[in-house]
C-alpha cells in the first residue's frame, strides 16, 4: 500500500484522484494539502508543516503559486513526488529538474496515457512525413483553463520538433504578418469554451492527403488515473527526473 499526500485535495482533479484511489488495492490516500479542509474522509491541512502521516509519495493537483513550497517540502522529506499542476514557470520547472537529483520526481506536461500514446505516434509521422507536410497542432480546453496554449500541445511540438532534420519555427499567431506559411514552421493553436476537458489534434497537410492525429479527454478522470499509476510506477525509485514516457514503456 502507498500512502499518498494528494494535494490540491478539493480541487476538480484532486476530487478525481480521491475517486480513483477508492478502487484501487495499492493506494491510500493518508493527507491532504487545500486551503480548503471539508468534506474528506482523510485529514486535510492547509500547512504542509502541519502533516504528520506516514507519506510514501506525493501527488500534486494544486496551483503552480503552492508548488515551490511543495518540492521544498519533498525533498526536505526525501518524498518523491508527482508533479501534475500545470502552467509552471521555467524557473519552476528548473527546480525541478534540480531537486530531481535529490529524490524522485515525476513530470509530465499532460497525465493520459493516451496523450503520451498519440506523442510517440506523432514523432514516428513526423519523421516520415517531414519533407512534405505542414504540421499544425491545434488544442482546446474549457474557459476556466489560465495557460494558453496549453502545455500537452507544447510537449507535442517539442516532440515534433526534436524529430525533424530542420529547425522548426513556432507559430502562434498569424494575423499580423502577411506572408506565405513557412515550411519550418508549427503552427499552434488555443480554442477555450464550454466545459472542454481536453483535445489535441496534430494535422499533417501534404498535397492532396491530410493526416490527422488526435485525442479527445471527455473526463478529467483520465488524468487521475495517469496520476494513481505514475505513484504506483515512482514506488522505490532512485532519484531522478520521470515521466510518463518512462511509465508508457513498462507497459
Amino acid at each position: 500500500m502507498i500512502n499518498i499526500l494528494l494535494c490540491g485535495s478539493n480541487g476538480k482533479m484532486g476530487n478525481a484522484v480521491r475517486r480513483v484511489a477508492q478502487n484501487d488495492d495499492f493506494i491510500n490516500i493518508a493527507a491532504g494539502y487545500d486551503i480548503n479542509n471539508s468534506g474528506c474522509e482523510f485529514p486535510v491541512y492547509d500547512n504542509l508543516s502541519k502533516i504528520t502521516e506516514k507519506i510514501d509519495c506525493i501527488i500534486d493537483f494544486s496551483h503552480p503559486s503552492l508548488t515551490d513550497s511543495i518540492l521544498d517540502f519533498a525533498k526536505a522529506n526525501k518524498i518523491p513526488a508527482v508533479i501534475c499542476t500545470t502552467g509552471l514557470s521555467k524557473d519552476q520547472i528548473s527546480k525541478i529538474d534540480f531537486y530531481s537529483k535529490e529524490i524522485p520526481i515525476f513530470f509530465s506536461a499532460n497525465m493520459s496515457i493516451g496523450v503520451n500514446l498519440i506523442i510517440d505516434l506523432v514523432q514516428k509521422a513526423a519523421k516520415v512525413l517531414e519533407s512534405n507536410f505542414d504540421i499544425e497542432i491545434i488544442e482546446k480546453h474549457h474557459n476556466q483553463k489560465l495557460d494558453a496554449p496549453s502545455g500537452t500541445a507544447l510537449a507535442i511540438a517539442d516532440a515534433i520538433a526534436d524529430t525533424v532534420s530542420y529547425n522548426a519555427k513556432y507559430t502562434f499567431d498569424r494575423h499580423a504578418v502577411r506572408q506565405k506559411r513557412d515550411k519550418a514552421e508549427i503552427g499552434i493553436h488555443a480554442v477555450r469554451g464550454g466545459n472542454i476537458v481536453g483535445e489535441h489534434s496534430v494535422i499533417f497537410a501534404g498535397c492532396d492527403e491530410v493526416i490527422e492525429l488526435k485525442h479527445s479527454a471527455t473526463s478529467k478522470e483520465v488524468f487521475a488515473v495517469g496520476a494513481v499509476r505514475a505513484a504506483i510506477f515512482m514506488k522505490d525509485k532512485p532519484a531522478g527526473l520521470y515521466s510518463m514516457s518512462d511509465l508508457v514503456k513498462e507497459f
